[in-house]
């Protein structure tokens, strides 16, 4: 009964999963690939005052922000713009999250900056026409691995690793927006001699701009803090545009962003020489790394919290798309933003809706407002860019890190110092490397239990190192590798085995090995089990197998391991295996603890 009253509570507040039906059917391909089919016919109307809202919220959050990134990732501030336009549409109809926003990021416009630099277009059209090249190139890496569902990918990157790469690429941004904020020429290199450059020309700061900058910054921690419902760089960009236009700032030594043009340009597809292609396709792969583990933890954390399920393969289509989308309008690459994402929930959005009706608000801002933008001061957009990096400085998480491994803390600076030191890309591929460093050395080196008997659990077996209670199995030693054998990690293994053999203080007669972490084996392990058997043999000690499963035995059959093992040393479970083993053992017995026999 309470049961029921509960549901109806839930139906009258409209907190019910979009989707839901009585009877449970086989997703259609339509439904499974375009979700707006699924969840618009049951959009509830109770939902649109909401989603309008947030929808007004979110536009005034995304139309300085996307300003601010195009001129991050060296583009006309127009760019910005047509971002919203494709990526909050497109993404609303293919995306799989209620509450994400897909927009243009600082991370993604420093990346493509670093790329298209790299290159050295030598005019504003072709550094447009690499950029666009490399965000659809992105969008094409995603959607091909959402169709080979490879949405499993960014597991296998190290979240330390990655924070340390958005930390260090916060610092690079920030760095990059000094010039613009003191009023001084920019400089060139990483981000150490733009710094150095910074310091130097520092006499020549102007006043006046700096002035404005730091008024801008102010204003936007102040009112973020104060009034964090207000849209602080909404505001912000207000403010500075009208105090620009009254004071004639541009007559006073201050830089603005000049005439936006106005519409809606027509989808084009860049042309791309194939030496252009090679260096993009490496940079492309590492920025939809980037986005997609951005835009994964962003929509899981918003999925976990209203109690939907996001389709990680389909998400991967969704933002191929939006970015394919963004780079044929000459847009920015677009992910998913946290904090975006955040102002979105937090102004009440209940569905897709309110990033459509922000889409529709950064359509009619393309085609009519963009005159308004022309007195901005390049300062405020200075302090609209460093404010928003600012959250990616997160100095309570790295300290997190630190307490908690200082190995993977560690590893995560070493990915910042990249950034700072090396440049973005080579910091990237830095972190990227670190990651698959740090997975492999942890798959070759896997925790080794040494089991003793539970004294409270017949037949039940516990790690000795980490209770006390578990008692020895005198003459007899009990080996569980705490993760499946495989070629990285089988030498490691029987090392172990034989450090272990070799350390003992009581000789040892017999070695059961618990292979149940295994499913299967390959080749390289079954050679070491053999040279493990071998080197037993030596040493008149048996060993015997607890836990070969069915594939595993027949690779042991096949390859000969069983022929130098013996079919009768392979046990179903680990009490039997001891059993063998102290069967074999002078003064044999069961398993209960005999004389000598104490807990560790």
């Amino acid at each position: 009964m309470r049961s029921d009253v509960g549901k109806a509570d839930r139906k009258r507040d409209g907190d019910v999963s979009i989707g839901a039906s009585r009877t449970r059917r086989e997703p259609s391909w339509l439904t499974r690939h375009i979700p707006v089919t699924t969840w618009l016919p049951r959009y509830r109307r109770t939902w649109i005052s909401r989603d309008v809202i947030a929808g007004f919220t979110t536009w005034g959050l995304l139309i300085p922000e996307g300003i601010a990134y195009a001129t991050l990732a060296g583009l006309p501030p127009q760019a910005g713009l047509y971002t919203l336009v494709a990526s909050l549409a497109i993404y609303a109809i293919f995306g799989t999250s209620r509450h994400l926003v897909v927009a243009g990021t600082s991370a993604s416009a420093v990346l493509v900056y670093s790329a298209i630099t790299a290159l050295h277009p030598t005019s504003a059209a072709s550094f447009a026409t690499l950029a666009a090249g490399m965000i659809i190139i992105t969008g094409c890496i995603f959607a091909l691995a959402g169709i080979c569902k490879l949405g499993f990918v960014t597991s296998f990157l190290s979240r330390p690793v990655m924070e340390g790469f958005v930390f260090g690429l916060a610092i690079f941004v920030t760095v990059k927006q000094l010039p613009k904020l003191f009023g001084i020429e920019k400089g060139s290199g990483d981000t150490v001699r733009q710094l150095v450059h910074v310091v130097a020309h520092f006499g020549q700061t102007s006043g006046i701009t700096l002035s404005v900058g730091l008024v801008a910054l102010g204003l936007l921690f102040g009112l973020e803090r104060s009034l964090p419902r207000i849209p602080s760089g909404l505001v912000v960009l207000a403010l500075g545009i009208a105090i620009s236009a009254v004071l004639h700032l541009d007559h006073h030594g201050v830089d603005t962003v000049g005439s936006i043009p106005s519409g809606l340009p027509s989808p084009k597809w860049p042309h791309l020489k194939l030496s252009e292609l090679w260096v993009l396709i490496p940079s492309a792969a590492g920025m939809m790394l980037v986005i997609f583990s951005e835009s994964l933890g962003a929509g899981q954390a918003f999925a976990e919290k209203h109690g939907y399920r996001l389709e990680s393969n389909q998400e991967l289509v969704a933002l191929g798309l939006a970015n394919i989308g963004s780079g044929m309008l000459g847009g920015l690459a677009c992910g998913g933003s946290l904090s975006q994402s955040a102002v979105n929930e937090g102004a009440g959005a209940r569905s897709e809706v309110s990033p459509m009706v922000a889409a529709t608000l950064s359509l009619v801002t393309v085609v009519a407002l963009t005159p308004l933008f022309t007195d901005l001061p390049e300062a405020v957009l200075a302090a609209l860019i460093i404010h928003a990096v600012s959250h990616l400085m997160k100095v309570r998480e790295m300290r997190r890190f630190y307490r908690l491994m200082p190995r993977d803390f560690w590893l995560g600076m070493m990915s910042l110092l990249g950034v700072v030191v090396l440049d973005v890309l080579p910091g990237l591929l830095l972190g990227v490397i670190l990651s698959i460093l740090l997975l492999v050395y942890r798959a070759s080196r896997p925790p080794i239990s040494v089991m003793g008997i539970d004294p409270d659990i017949p037949g039940g077996f516990l790690d000795m190192r980490r209770h006390s209670r578990a008692c020895a199995v005198r003459g007899v030693l009990v080996i569980r590798p705490d993760a499946p054998l495989f070629y990285a990690n089988a030498q490691t293994v029987r090392d172990a085995v034989e450090g272990l053999v070799d350390a003992s203080e009581v000789p040892i007669h017999a070695v059961v090995l618990d292979l149940n972490a295994n499913d299967d084996i390959d080749i390289t392990s079954t050679e070491n089990l053999e040279k493990l058997v071998e080197w037993l043999d030596g040493k008149r000690i048996v060993l015997g197998i607890a836990h070969l499963h069915g594939p595993a035995f027949s690779m042991a059959e096949r390859s000969g391991l069983l022929g130098k093992l013996h079919e009768d040393h392979i046990f179903e479970t680990t009490r039997d295996a001891v059993d063998w083993a102290k069967s074999h053992l002078p003064g044999a017995g069961d398993l209960r603890l005999q004389p000598g026999e104490e807990p560790l």
